[in-house]
């Protein structure tokens, strides 16, 4: 899911065990991202091209004429058994697959028409009719929709366009008599239905009913902090040595007050189990109901009516201008490389999404900032604090505070602010020096294969969509002419995620229709990168809260904060935490017993912990144990069971090796202690 696919992960990581040592030498003492990226991407062959290619191939991405017709029948199926929702997927999944233009589209727009109307979304119904008839609805069953688009307007109180439309249908009729006699006698029943419907609403006292009010208004904050973008005024940003940066109170807070309210700068929705890579026939058309069918690929909103992209069957969108936006900043290039970013994993797709917005912010002072991380060494390691202020541009410089010269804190723009831009991610730290060699080997030639392949598939891409003040023709050479720094800029993104990349979660029902208890449980949906929230320190003991609305995530104070208090966030002293749960652990076991649903949950936060705290050893038990449990309940094919699988092979991967270089684990500054 974060990481690449487990053949690939595993071809990579016997690779890496067959180099000559003198080359892993090179690598894992390598000092800078340039020197990783440069060695480990020399090293790419022909042959590895070729298994990730094969790996890709495995999903399907591209339109399928002959699926349309698989899923209309399938969605056919549910809609008669009156299971609307389902229907409405399956229908979706047609529209994925179709070409633009085609009566495939329109029948599939049409179908769900029919489900959402039955669903009593009647006015997202109102949009399907209008996007198969754009897409050339056939004359022939003109008649049924339009009787469905009359009920609509009726039903919501556009009665005026209700009239024309059920005129229009007469006039139709009137002009194209219908041949079948029982068709026929039907239509005329239902038009005299509807004249009666639609007079008895005209016949209604008219109201002016009363402005509609949100179930959730807006959330907003009640002073903007000057100097923070998306924070209150009532913290500030600090920053130490030891520390790193962090957020602390300028007021006393009280609970519940809100202290950040960011959007994502990037967000990807997370594949997980939604989409397994297809070896036969028999598998060649999904019917399962995903996350991927159900949320925006660009906003994350929930929505049963989504809008394909018009080169691929995987990204979706809730309306036209999120699908238009999507093209336009990113999915452009993106989408012939639909396969292989699923193979590569979501901090890889996070990694190539992140260098392609960088192009609507300060093109000049971003392509300057990647050249010197080629030509400026010092630039390479970020983690080094002797960097220097003339290559480091405007966060770099010096500001007057006090009657004192100080330097601003990283990420800062020229005058001292943290904003939600991609100045903030890019120094968001990788943490190098934690990650093993064959971790960021996985990662340089993932990434090298990938730059392989932007350019393959023309890098004239990366300049669409720039400012208009800002000549294409200019920017087009520094873009292109060397794909290294590309690539250096994707890795240093790709080693960041591993301890700033934020799962967005969202609550979901569980339990059949049928069944009179409902249960509700929190699923990740996606992952993003929120450059302010990853200011926040983590502690076992937090005072704060979090939650998501599609990409904005909103921090809460759970407490009472005295003034000049650090604002924490969950897990930042994973011993103490481990701590707690492994006394949890006894208290869960001794009440609902070893095998218990409640112990593997335990288990598996646990986990979380241990892995994030690199416990390497302590991990791998726990999440063997955690796996044993919820086997037993959820399956294999479980969100949970993969997320553990995945913290198994990177723990696999920190293992010491006697024969390295090294020789032992890396250390270092420890990830949960600087930003």
């Amino acid at each position: 899911m974060d990481l690449p696919v487990d053949e690939w992960k595993s071809y990579i990581l016997k690779k890496w065990s067959l180099l000559p040592k003198s080359v892993q030498v090179t690598i894992s003492t390598a000092q800078t991202l340039g020197d990783i990226f440069l060695h480990s991407s020399s090293l790419l062959q022909p042959e590895d091209e070729m298994l990730l290619k094969r790996l890709s191939r495995g999903y399907l991405v591209g339109k399928d004429p002959d699926a349309p017709f698989f899923y209309r029948k399938e969605g056919n199926k549910k809609f008669q058994k009156k299971d609307y929702t389902a229907a409405a997927v399956l229908y979706s999944k047609g529209v994925s697959n179709s070409r633009p233009n085609t009566e495939d589209i329109s029948l599939c727009y049409a179908n769900r028409s029919a489900a959402l109307f039955h669903l009593g979304q009647y006015e997202t119904c109102l949009e399907d009719i209008i996007r198969a008839q754009m897409h050339g609805y056939p004359e022939r069953l003109q008649p049924k929709m339009m009787l469905r688009k009359a009920e609509c307007l009726v039903t919501v109180g556009r009665l005026q366009e209700a009239s024309q439309t059920i005129s229009d249908l007469e006039r139709n009729f009137s002009a194209k008599p219908i041949k079948e006699v029982a068709l026929c006698q039907i239509l005329q029943r239902n038009i005299l239905h509807l004249k009666m419907k639609l007079q008895e609403k005209k016949n209604l006292p008219e109201t002016f009913p009363a402005a509609l009010t949100k179930a959730f208004e807006d959330i907003h904050l009640k002073e903007e902090n000057k100097q923070i973008s998306g924070a209150s005024s009532s913290i500030s940003l600090c920053s130490d040595p030891l520390k790193g940066r962090y957020l602390v109170a300028t007021k006393d807070i009280l609970p519940g007050e809100l202290l950040v309210k960011e959007d994502a700068f990037v967000s990807v929705l997370n594949p997980g189990e939604m989409l397994l890579l297809h070896h036969s026939l028999q598998s060649k058309w999904d019917t399962r109901i995903t996350n991927g069918d159900l949320y925006c690929h660009r906003c994350l909103k929930h929505t049963l009516a989504t809008v394909p992209c018009n080169g691929c069957n995987y990204a979706k969108y809730c309306s036209q201008e999120c699908m238009q936006q999507a093209w336009e900043r990113y999915h452009s290039t993106e989408c012939a490389l639909g396969g292989l970013l699923l193979t590569l994993g979501v901090f890889c797709h996070i990694a190539l999404r992140l260098t392609l917005l960088a192009r609507f912010e300060d093109v000049d002072n971003m392509l300057k900032k990647l050249c010197d991380e080629i030509s400026n060494k010092d630039l390479y390691s970020p983690e080094s604090q002797n960097m220097d202020k003339t290559h480091n541009y405007n966060q770099w410089e010096c500001e007057e505070k006090d009657g004192q010269v100080e330097d601003p804190i990283s990420g800062c723009s020229i005058n001292g602010k943290y904003e939600n831009n991609y100045n903030a991610v890019f120094n968001l730290l990788p943490h190098t020096e934690n990650h093993s060699p064959e971790h960021k080997f996985l990662c340089a030639l993932s990434i090298s294969i990938l730059c392989k392949q932007l350019k393959a598939t023309s890098l004239q891409a990366l300049t669409t969509g720039l400012p208009s003040s800002k000549p294409k023709v200019a920017m087009t050479p520094g873009l292109c002419a060397d794909q290294n720094m590309w690539g250096i800029a994707m890795l240093r993104h790709m080693l960041q995620l591993q301890c700033n990349a934020q799962a967005i979660t969202t609550i979901q029902q569980t339990g059949s229709k049928e069944s009179f208890v409902t249960s509700s449980r929190q699923v990740r949906l996606a992952t993003g990168i929120f450059p302010v929230v990853s200011l926040l320190n983590h502690s076992c003991s937090p005072n704060t809260s979090m939650s998501f609305a599609s990409t904005i995530i909103t921090i809460r104070a759970t407490q009472q904060i005295g003034k000049g208090q650090e604002i924490l966030h969950c897990y930042g002293d994973w011993q103490k935490s481990a701590a707690h749960l492994q006394k949890s652990l006894q208290v869960v076991e001794a009440r609902y017993g070893p095998t218990s649903v409640e112990m593997g949950h335990e288990l598996f936060k646990l986990a979380q912990v241990l892995f994030n705290g690199f416990a390497v050893s302590e991990a791998l038990n726990t999440i063997q144990k955690a796996e044993e449990v919820l086997l037993v309940h959820f399956g294999p094919q479980s969100s949970e069971i993969q997320e553990l699988q995945e913290m198994r092979f990177c723990l696999l991967d920190l293992l010491p090796d006697p024969q390295s270089p090294q020789g032992t684990l890396a250390t270092g500054k420890e990830p949960w202690q600087m930003n």
